[in-house]
């Protein structure tokens, strides 16, 4: 009995040392996620108003990814879609059955965990809202948060028809990012700060999740951000309309929590106001990735990190008469996605489609460990390291079953069940995606084949709302 102890006490120390020593020569992983921020919010990307020093330090050192979308989400709380998304590695309906499981946290399956399996030390800080246990997940997790800081009912229905404003988003007496005393995208800055003077004394790599809230409402930044940014001077979305003339329908209407936060009809005033936040407490949470990034240089330790930065999905802003993340536009599904690291080519533009959650299986590829077969996602580092081919052939989108969505090429046909409506944009002539073509001579025959193609999209992503018997006619190819 003992000798068979003994055997196996070696084996697992055998095991122990052996991952050890394959972790030593394994680079380290930093990935920066955002909360709500758009594709359209970094300066370096094409966007001359909003300053973003650091994130354009980012785009010129590593490998941008252009289109990066987001599959949307299966309730309002879009994020959530996304996050289960991003920690299972399955496509969204799939995710969606895999939430029960997630309380339990035990199954070995979950990005944290197999980056630690790869022999990684794991760190967590900031916005979680995952049906998993960060604390069981992570090897260190600090100041787990919720979806959102709490907002206030004078953050609501902002700024009033006659211009005045019950709200300051510098002011900390009405709480949200400033709960407990110190704003929260400082505190997330401030955790993976301090983890990185730990991780020097690990012989092991890091693989850290940093996620901030920012730029999710309330929008609130120290006003020496909030003033960058005059309100007069904000430019005001082409898209711009007073309401979405379908908003009810396709789920984003005037019950919905993030449409409340200006009033309807909507005004350019008070566009240019949530916008004039909005760039501000990006700007501000930029501050704080240049904080990390210069600890990082500090420390000694970015030659051998691996950064992802990107976030979970995009927010209306103004755009097409919504203010929120309930809708399959461009500026709703696709975010902002940055590689850097070893090999990666810089200052380099990525066209190819991909979904932002490919950067978990990229993640495992980098840490040299299998991708399990539940895993749907699919590494980047081939492409990041200069192959030519890869991407996406058309992407998915789902918002609850009130709208769907599957681009192709330059073309993205949006549907909205609910109100029988199918909508064609050209987004090589149109992307702001104002100018519904489908009525225009060949459109139809673009249209089926989309149509069919989004249906193979569903079958993949284990979505099971029917779509044939509203549309028949684009049911016949």
């Amino acid at each position: 009995m003992n000798k068979i102890f003994i055997f196996f006490h070696c084996l697992v120390l055998a095991l122990v040392v052996e991952s050890s020593l394959l972790a030593k020569n394994k680079p380290n992983i930093l990935f920066i996620f955002a909360d709500d921020q758009c594709y359209k919010t970094i300066g370096a990307l094409n966007n001359d108003e909003i300053k973003t020093p650091n994130l354009d330090r980012l785009v010129k050192n590593g490998t941008t990814f252009t289109h990066s979308y987001n599959m949307g989400g299966y309730h309002g709380a879009v994020c959530v879609a996304s996050r289960t998304m991003l920690i299972t590695g399955k496509h969204i309906w799939h995710a969606k059955n895999s939430e029960k499981e997630l309380k339990k946290s035990l199954d070995g399956k979950l990005w944290p965990q197999l980056m630690a399996k790869a022999g990684y030390e794991t760190f967590f800080t900031g916005k979680w809202h995952v049906k998993a246990d960060a604390n069981h997940l992570f090897g260190t997790a600090r100041n787990i948060r919720g979806g959102m800081p709490r907002q206030t009912p004078e953050g609501y229905n902002r700024p009033l028809a006659d211009g005045t404003d019950p709200w300051d988003p510098s002011d900390p007496k009405f709480g949200g990012f400033w709960a407990g005393g110190k704003h929260w995208s400082e505190v997330v800055a401030d955790d993976a700060i301090s983890y990185l003077n730990s991780s020097q004394k690990s012989e092991n790599p890091f693989f850290m999740y940093i996620a901030f809230n920012a730029p999710h409402d309330p929008r609130q930044a120290p006003k020496k951000y909030v003033d960058m940014y005059p309100t007069d001077k904000i430019k005001i979305p082409k898209s711009f309309l007073k309401e979405h003339p379908l908003k009810e329908e396709i789920g984003s209407g005037k019950g919905l929590r993030d449409e409340k936060l200006a009033p309807f009809p909507r005004t350019k005033h008070a566009v240019q106001v949530n916008r004039r936040e909005y760039y501000a407490i990006i700007t501000h949470m930029d501050y704080q990735i240049g904080r990390i990034l210069e600890h990082l240089d500090k420390t000694d330790q970015a030659d051998n990190t691996y950064i992802f930065f990107t976030a979970d999905h995009g927010l209306s802003v103004g755009h097409h008469g919504l203010l929120g993340k309930q809708n399959l536009y461009d500026h709703s599904v696709r975010v902002p996605f940055v590689a850097t690291g070893p090999g990666i080519e810089k200052d380099k533009k990525n066209n190819s489609p991909i979904y932002f959650q490919d950067v978990m299986a990229t993640s495992l590829d980098i840490a040299k460990a299998d991708k399990p077969d539940h895993v749907q996602f699919q590494s980047l580092l081939p492409m990041l390291e200069g192959e030519k081919k890869g991407g996406l052939k058309s992407v998915y989108g789902t918002y609850v079953h009130f709208q769907k969505m599957v681009v192709s090429g330059h073309h993205k046909l949006l549907l909205f069940p609910k109100a029988e409506k199918a909508l064609l944009f050209d987004l090589k002539d149109d992307p702001e995606e104002i100018n519904d073509i489908s009525e225009k001579p060949g459109s139809r025959q673009i249209m089926k084949r989309l149509f069919h193609e989004l249906l193979d999209l569903q079958k993949e992503s284990g979505d099971t709302f029917e779509l044939k018997p509203i549309y028949p006619e684009l049911t016949k190819k």
